[in-house]
């Protein structure tokens, strides 16, 4: 069964959060996503605010970007949102906009090889080990949470875009997120890219979650807000993108291998909880 979700974009003013949540929550919709957008909301404060206010809703943060958080610090974070919350917590991590990191002082060489010691170190203290480690940039010296959440928390995932980063994710995350730049075609490349990944690292078995993200708007003036969005995003040439009220969009993106369809307003949409109501009662329906 595909889950779907919607997104609750920085754009809004974290006050508004609560409600979106709530609706979310009464009206069955299966995941709530949040962005760690510089310069806007932090991700693990929103997240565990709108699980506290929340019975059922899954709340994913996608994504936490690396360069700007020590991964003990994020293991913590994420451990205590696990077992305070369990079940009901997905994270995920990239490596962050070049142009932002470098806002901040934190931008490095080589943003893969950050990615990819990060999650590393992350996965192994969630999963209860105790780490040291001498990375390029990640160093740990016997570090281990006295707090872990069970099993794991459920795994880390990460956003990847190119083949490098996505042959990354399947080799050491645990599911991969998809930006809403990506069509059917382009999730069933990641797919393949993922597989080469998780076979290069003898990790065959066993599941692998991939998140897309869809662009969609709704109600009046929907189609142009959409045509909008894509052109300023120069997404307009790409074809598939984006939904102006066609459940039939998820359909194609999980057939080509999507676990979860998130999907996201436009930066404009008036009203995110009428956004909310529409993926839970209007779009979940028409979604096996």
């Amino acid at each position: 069964m595909t889950e779907l979700g919607a997104v609750f974009r920085p754009q809004l003013a974290p006050e508004r959060l609560r409600s979106v949540a709530q609706l979310a929550d009464d009206t069955g919709l299966d995941q709530l996503w949040l962005w760690e957008d510089c310069f806007r909301e932090g991700g693990i404060s929103t997240a565990a605010a709108a699980l506290a206010w929340t019975e059922n809703v899954r709340i994913g943060v996608g994504l936490l970007p690396v360069p700007l958080r020590n991964v003990a610090i994020t293991a913590m974070e994420v451990a205590s949102l696990h077992r305070m919350f369990p079940g009901r917590v997905i994270v995920s991590v990239g490596h962050g906009v070049q142009d932002w990191m470098g806002q901040v002082g934190a931008r490095v060489e080589s943003p893969v090889t950050l990615l990819r010691e990060h999650l590393v170190a992350l996965r192994a203290l969630l999963g209860g080990e105790r780490v040291t480690t001498e990375g390029r940039y990640v160093k740990l010296d016997d570090v281990a949470l006295d707090w872990p959440p069970e099993g794991g928390g459920g795994g880390v995932l990460a956003g990847a875009t190119g083949p490098r980063s996505l042959r990354l994710t399947g080799e050491a995350a645990d599911g991969t997120i998809l930006t809403a730049a990506t069509n059917a075609e382009g999730v069933r490349k990641a797919r393949q890219l993922i597989e080469e990944g998780r076979a290069a690292a003898g990790r065959g078995s066993g599941p692998h979650s991939v998140v897309v993200y869809l662009l969609t708007a709704t109600g009046a003036g929907a189609p142009d807000r959409l045509r909008s969005e894509l052109a300023d995003e120069g997404l307009e040439s790409v074809p598939d993108l984006g939904v102006a009220g066609d459940a039939g969009a998820v359909e194609r993106l999980a057939e080509a291998g999507a676990d979860t369809v998130v999907l996201q307003p436009t930066g404009d949409e008036p009203d995110p909880e009428g956004f909310v109501r529409f993926v839970a009662e209007g779009v979940r329906p028409l979604v096996p």
